[in-house]
C-alpha cells in the first residue's frame, strides 16, 4: 500500500498530470491534523482520511490508533505548507515538553478529498542531532511570511532548489541556488548560531550518496518545498538501512534561505544527541 501510493505520487508529478486541490481544503486539512494531534485523537481525522489510508511512521506502516497520533502534546510550533497541484501538504511540529519532546514532519496526500497517505517522522531524543529546544529556538528567528504575490518563483524553480541540494550528495561541483544568508536547521543544531549572515547551509555536506525516493510538497504561497526521503548511510562500503528523513526548504528569489532537517535513527542513538542548546 505504501509503496504503491508514493509511486502513483511520483509518477503525477514527473508527467505534471496531478488533480489540483482547494487551497482552502488543505489549510482546513491541516488544521484538523495539528488540533487531532494536540488532542492525541486520530478519530476526529475520520471525516478527513480515505478507508483505505496508509498511515506510516519513519518508514513502516503503524495503527494509527495507537502511533504517536494518538498521543496527547503540549504543540510549542506548527508551521504548514500547502500543494495545490499535487493535493498534498506538509506540517512540522516542535514540542519541547521535557517528559517527552518531539519534532515531527508530517506529509498527508489527498485523492478525491480524502487522504490517502500520512506519513510522519517523529522524532526524539536519541535521534539525529535531536534538540527540541533548539529547534524551537532557531524556528523563533527566522521569516517565514508568505512570498509577496508578485515575487513568487514558480513550482518548478522551488522543487529545483531542494532538488539542486541533493544532487550537490553525489557531486561536489554540482551548482546549488544558496542565498546570502543561507542557514540550515538540523535536528536542533544551527549552522549559524552568531548570526553572521552568510551561507552556511553548505557546510559539512557529502559528496558520494545518492538520494532517491523523493517525495515532495511545493507551496508557491510560502516559497516552500518538502521533499522526505531515505538518507543513505554514509560510508557506501557498509550496507545501511537508510535513515527517514524530511528536509524543507525556503525558497526566496531562486535562492534557498532556510533548510530545516529532520532525520529519525534507524538504530536508536545514532548521533550528535543534545546538540544545538541556545547560548
Amino acid at each position: 500500500m505504501k509503496f504503491r501510493g508514493i509511486l502513483l505520487v511520483g509518477a503525477a508529478l514527473a508527467s505534471g498530470a496531478a488533480a489540483a486541490c482547494n487551497r482552502t481544503f488543505l489549510v482546513d486539512a491541516t488544521d484538523k491534523y495539528v488540533a487531532a494531534q494536540a488532542e492525541g485523537k486520530p478519530a476526529t481525522l475520520t471525516a478527513i482520511t480515505a478507508d483505505n489510508l496508509n498511515y506510516t511512521e519513519s518508514d513502516k506502516t503503524v495503527d494509527i490508533t495507537t502511533g504517536v497520533l494518538a498521543q496527547p502534546m503540549k504543540i510549542d510550533h506548527n508551521r504548514s505548507i500547502h500543494d495545490t497541484t499535487l493535493c498534498a501538504t506538509f506540517t512540522e511540529l516542535i514540542v519541547t515538553d521535557p517528559a517527552k519532546p518531539y519534532v515531527i514532519a508530517t506529509r498527508m496526500v489527498f485523492t478525491n478529498d480524502k487522504a490517502s497517505l500520512i506519513e510522519t517522522i517523529a522524532t526524539k531524543p536519541g535521534d539525529w542531532a535531536f534538540n527540541a529546544t533548539g529547534y524551537l529556538h532557531w524556528n523563533s528567528l527566522e521569516n517565514w511570511d508568505p512570498i509577496p504575490a508578485d515575487k513568487r518563483d514558480t513550482r518548478a524553480v522551488i522543487q529545483a532548489a531542494g532538488d539542486a541540494y541533493f544532487n550537490r550528495f553525489d557531486n561536489a561541483s554540482y551548482a546549488v541556488p544558496f542565498g546570502t544568508p543561507c542557514a540550515r536547521l538540523e535536528g536542533g543544531a544551527y549552522t549559524d548560531p552568531r548570526g553572521a549572515g552568510g551561507n552556511t547551509c553548505s557546510l559539512g555536506l557529502p559528496s558520494t550518496i545518492v538520494v532517491t525516493n523523493r517525495r515532495y510538497v511545493v507551496d508557491e504561497e510560502m516559497g516552500a518545498v518538502s521533499i522526505f526521503l531515505g538518507f543513505p548511510g554514509l560510508d557506501r562500503s557498509v550496507p545501511q538501512e537508510p535513515m527517514p528523513d524530511s528536509h524543507l526548504f525556503r525558497v526566496e528569489g531562486g535562492k534557498i534561505r532556510y533548510i530545516h532537517t529532520v532525520s529519525a535513527c534507524v538504530h536508536a542513538g545514532c548521533g550528535l544527541n543534545g546538540t544545538g542548546i541556545p547560548a
